[in-house]
């Protein structure tokens, strides 16, 4: 055990821990029926990565629930499962008000860090969950959510993803316009997941902060998903945060080669290479297992951000429920301080680590809340923009017709 986990755990006491992604009621839905009670969080699970057991344990003061849905749900089906999503989430605080408090202000997160229980924030991972609608984007806002992904692992007719093929180079004027009205309402726009240029375009755009909710360094091991060093660069001149991920793939070089070769024999052997549990089957059955990551190569990614973005722009987002596999010291949401104490062995003083946990995040946040304040101050209105009025497609939303 390390000399300073010690200190860490009276570290956590003091300054909030939050995580940018934790996709458990996506996995409630599937195994539970999003049946709280039944599931019970109370105790320490075999099922999950999560519970709250194991965040006390972790040191866990703030959680970004992930109301994740697929990005190849057909239709409507996308909308209203997201609905279901923050529904879901709504009531697991319920089901918990011991443990959990609702927040939709970062001064709701202190203030629930403070009572002792575990602030719950909410993030919609996809900007298929919007259905290209300015409209259902501020009725997300207005049910809590307070992140949106733009894309998830397939484009949006808007926005290019990391991981499906280039269409647009990036963002679309509608897309521009949906980072506008995520800065006008106070919903941190969400760079995981996206393209590069979609990146770019989303930083030149915002008026305030963004996030990566969970990435990590593509210096570091090249992943698609992860994130370039100039944009690195200019996140922190616009004061964001890059909060690394867990994720085997994104952090392990060696895991993130196994990924692209079974991506490469997908694309010949008509596998969806988005589909992940398909994928996942297909590339142990021939490139067999997974190679392993460590917290060491955690560790390698938070360094690097420090060290280009600087220690103002780095965080934490585990990526937890949301994975077949997580680094060696960090298999559940138990293991932040294994993490902290890493770095503090390493030489991280009381004050960047508290930075890390969570400080960095919620400055972010504040800052975007402000810039908010100030667009409302200024009379901006809700953007009445709509897809097909930008971008000349078919898209959804617009005006009501003439009565």
């Amino acid at each position: 055990m390390s000399e300073s986990l010690p200190r860490v755990r009276a570290l956590l006491r003091e300054h909030v821990l939050v995580d940018g992604h934790n996709d458990l009621p996506w996995t409630a839905r599937r195994a539970h029926g999003y049946d709280w009670h039944g599931m019970d969080l109370t105790r320490r699970r075999a099922d999950t990565h999560t519970d709250l057991v194991r965040l006390r344990e972790g040191g866990v003061g703030a959680q970004f629930w992930s109301v994740f849905v697929p990005g190849n749900l057909p239709g409507d089906d996308a909308l209203v499962a997201t609905l279901e999503q923050i529904d879901a989430v709504h009531r697991l605080v319920e089901a918990y008000p011991d443990h959990l408090a609702l927040a939709t202000t970062p001064a709701q997160l202190e203030e629930a860090f403070a009572s002792g229980r575990i602030a719950s924030m909410l993030g919609a991972e996809g900007g298929h969950s919007i259905g290209s609608s300015l409209g259902v984007l501020r009725m997300l806002f207005a049910l809590g959510v307070r992140y949106m992904t733009l894309t998830h692992n397939h484009n949006v007719p808007w926005a290019d993803s990391a991981t499906d093929t280039p269409v647009l180079g990036g963002l679309s004027e509608f897309g521009r316009e949906v980072v506008r009205e995520m800065n006008r309402l106070g919903m941190f726009v969400d760079l995981s997941h996206v393209s590069a240029d979609t990146m770019r375009d989303a930083l030149a755009v915002s008026s305030a902060p963004v996030i990566f909710s969970h990435s990590s360094a593509r210096a570091v091991c090249d992943s698609p998903r992860n994130v370039p060093d100039d944009v690195l660069v200019r996140l922190a001149a616009g004061g964001g945060v890059c909060m690394v991920t867990f994720v085997t793939e994104f952090v392990s070089p060696a895991a993130a080669r196994w990924r692209a070769q079974g991506r490469e024999l997908a694309a010949t052997s008509g596998v969806d290479a988005n589909d992940y549990e398909a994928m996942a089957a297909f590339v142990r059955e021939n490139l067999g297992p997974k190679p392993a990551a460590t917290l060491e190569d955690v560790v390698a990614h938070v360094e690097h951000v420090r060290e280009v973005a600087g220690i103002d722009h780095v965080g934490l987002g585990g990526d937890y429920d949301g994975t077949d596999s997580l680094p060696a010291g960090l298999e559940d949401v138990s293991g932040y301080p294994r993490l902290l104490a890493a770095l503090a062995d390493r030489g991280w003083s009381d004050a960047d680590l508290a930075k890390l946990a969570g400080g960095n995040l919620v400055r972010a946040w504040h800052d975007m809340v402000a810039v908010a304040d100030a667009a409302d101050a200024a009379g901006d209105r809700p953007r009445l923009a709509t897809l097909a009025g930008l971008d000349g497609a078919a898209g959804r939303g617009g005006p009501p017709p003439a009565p």
